[in-house]
């Protein structure tokens, strides 16, 4: 198990257009050769929009994109034809395949916070593909089966346990609240690799509802 606490993120964005962003993994001129990738996920990056700013059309190709919006509203756009409005609770995913271009803004008056995560497919190509699922309930899987990924949000109360899957790969990221994993304290913004891991549980310590995004890998047969 390797702990990646907020505070060791890459900083990136551009203060001066409202962007802040923090990336758990090797990007753009942050490049780390021993930090390219866990499992299928390449970029797992914290971003902040002040109210107006976002990120202009651009492409992407080979990736699949996994938004989780914490606070505000993302207005997406994309080339496929899609427009959307992407609120806290709701998931998001763009397949780019082939190749694809979106636009990510913060069209509202409240500052917006989200978890962007790309994972590398299995295979390359193929037609770019969206999808939305609103509300996504506590645990219920999401799967990206192009990346051999499985996503679960975990929301739990002070006292609640939840256990970690036992797989190839697992990587946990909080997004709020206070949580323990096998006596490891991790705070927001706070991530843990978890390799052929068994039998371990996320405990929430403190006050209200600690959120985690818990993906769940297996490695390529």
């Amino acid at each position: 198990m390797t702990i990646q606490r907020a505070g060791e993120r890459y900083p990136g964005g551009d203060a001066e257009a409202g962007i802040e962003t923090r990336h758990a993994f090797s990007f753009g001129p942050h490049y780390d050769p021993g930090n390219l990738r866990f499992g299928a996920i390449i970029a797992c990056n914290e971003e902040r929009l002040a109210p107006g700013a976002g990120f202009d059309e651009h492409p992407h190709s080979h990736t699949e994109i996994v938004t989780w919006v914490a606070e505000g509203e993302l207005t997406h756009r994309d080339s496929t034809g899609h427009e959307t409005v992407v609120r806290p609770g709701d998931l998001q995913h763009l397949s780019a395949a082939a190749g694809v271009r979106h636009v990510e803004r913060n069209d509202g008056t409240a500052p917006l916070t989200f978890v962007q995560m790309w994972l590398a497919p299995r295979e390359p190509g193929g037609e770019p593909s969206y999808a939305r699922v609103p509300a996504l309930a506590d645990a219920v899987p999401y799967a990206v089966p192009a990346a051999g990924a499985v996503l679960r949000v975990r929301r739990l109360a002070a006292g609640e346990r939840t256990a970690l899957p036992d797989a190839d790969f697992v990587y946990v990221h909080v997004v709020r609240g206070r949580l323990r994993l096998d006596a490891r304290e991790l705070g927001p913004g706070d991530a843990a690799r978890v390799t052929a891991g068994r039998g371990l549980e996320l405990a929430a310590e403190g006050e209200g509802t600690a959120e985690a995004l818990v993906w769940e890998m297996t490695a390529r047969a």
